[in-house]
């Protein structure tokens, strides 16, 4: 069975000025994550900005990706939305381009109940032969998955992980200490700044926005760890740390586009309504970089 492991990249969606997606600067995203060490390419999450695009561009997206990585990594698709129909119609679309799993995120502005959560994710597998990953993004979405509802999903067979983005790690610990059984099963950071930690704990990896900007740095987070080198881990995830912590500037993921930017990577500003960062947040932002060694 599947199972998630190592530092995923959600891939950022390079824009064009006119807003649509920018094929030739993502091939060289992906190139350049796979040839920094990543552990997988993962097209729309919240840092590839997935709520700007329909299903039929999420299609070729995930085309474009599939063909990109070339088997090099596997690809794990952003199928996301509100209703349950709208995330099977979505994960479908990604089972037809052939990813090798799926991340579907808790749904958003509605208020569901524990209940209705694990229906949601039951049918949504119930629908599927891919893997499926949770998504929990509480800050964002204002919806929790349980740590009780987590433990009943990993029972379900092509279930196989969550992410956990809320950065509560007592919330990650539970996750993880209650699934600890199902070898089976993978807890993955959300939160670039407890990698490491949760490493310790016993997850699987991580689903890093930062390793856009940083993939060598936050790939050496998990190599070295699993390589038995702590210190070395432990290094590289204070290292990675300022990047993930400025990322509160201006509106997510702009900081991650810009920073990209500053590589001389053109990848373009974030669809409106998000703003570019003032010149002020830029150079504090530069300043960041130029001490992580990656300007």
């Amino acid at each position: 069975m599947f199972k998630p492991y190592g530092i995923i990249p959600p891939v950022i969606s390079p824009l064009h000025e006119d807003g649509s997606f920018n094929e030739s600067v993502y091939r060289i995203m992906i190139d350049r994550l796979i040839a920094n060490g990543v552990h997988g390419i993962f097209p729309l999450g919240t840092t590839g900005e997935f709520y700007a695009f329909t299903p039929e561009q999420s299609r070729r997206i995930f085309e474009i990706t599939v063909d990109q990585v070339a088997n090099r990594v596997p690809v794990y698709a952003g199928a996301n939305s509100i209703t349950t129909r709208g995330a099977i119609e979505l994960v479908k679309i990604a089972q037809e381009c052939k990813v090798e799993a799926v991340s579907v995120l808790t749904p958003m502005f509605i208020s569901q109940t524990q209940e209705e959560l694990y229906g949601f994710y039951k049918t949504i597998a119930a629908n599927t032969d891919l893997p499926v990953i949770i998504y929990n993004n509480r800050p964002k979405t204002n919806v929790h998955i349980e740590p009780k509802t987590i433990a009943r999903l990993s029972e379900i067979k092509n279930i196989v992980g969550v992410k956990d983005s809320t950065g509560d790690f007592t919330n990650t610990e539970e996750y993880i200490r209650l699934t600890r059984g199902n070898d089976e099963f993978g807890v993955l950071l959300g939160r670039d700044t407890l990698i490491y930690a949760g490493l310790c704990y016993g997850a699987v990896g991580a689903i890093a926005s930062c390793a856009n900007v940083a993939p060598r740095i936050t790939a050496d987070i998990y190599d070295k760890y699993i390589a038995g080198d702590l210190a070395g881990a432990l290094e590289a995830q204070f290292t990675l740390a300022p990047l993930r912590i400025a990322t509160g500037m201006g509106t997510f993921p702009q900081v991650i586009k810009e920073g990209l930017e500053l590589e001389g990577i053109k990848v373009g500003k974030c669809l409106d309504p998000i703003a570019s960062l003032s010149d002020e947040q830029r150079e504090t932002l530069r300043c960041v970089m130029q001490t992580m060694g990656l300007l």
